[in-house]
């Protein structure tokens, strides 16, 4: 190997370095995106398509749902839709059970698909169980302190 090999060796090395780039991950993006008729559902697959790095777009008229699948991101694809001055939001709906409470008045929801409830946070509260134990502490009959009516 000479010189000339040497050279060609190290500036492949070299250019093989920079062109090293992260890939993006496929994602799947959901939307919930009111749409009336076929021409908001046209209008709004149309936008979304547009978007950079988007392979496919599914509509669902009935669900009120747009799917986006490929290299996005999810702030981008929710700008887009709302420049269709449609009402969008993330899906918000997720399996009824992967939610603690399903029948909480937060998670129920009407119009949700079936099988299909809000995505809540967990209500369960570490503050709250800390009172709890407050209060059952205040009136119980080992404290010498304890409330005089009980």
């Amino acid at each position: 190997m000479g010189v000339q090999g040497t050279l060609e060796y190290f500036s492949n090395l070299l250019s093989s370095i920079k062109k090293k780039k992260k890939k993006k991950q496929t994602q799947t993006v959901a939307l919930k995106i009111r749409m009336d008729c076929e021409g908001c559902a046209r209008k709004v697959k149309h936008v979304l398509s547009n978007v950079k790095g988007a392979k496919s777009v599914d509509i669902d008229l009935k669900q009120q749902k747009a799917t986006v699948t490929g290299y996005v991101e999810a702030k981008k694809v929710l700008k887009a839709a709302q420049s269709t001055k449609k009402k969008v939001e993330m899906w918000p709906y997720v399996p009824y059970t992967m939610v603690a409470h399903p029948y909480i008045s937060q998670a129920y929801d009407k119009k949700a698909p079936p099988n299909m409830v809000r995505k809540v946070a967990d209500t369960s509260n570490v503050k709250e169980t800390i009172v709890d134990d407050h209060y059952l502490q205040m009136f119980s009959d080992e404290n010498p302190n304890a409330c005089s009516i009980m």
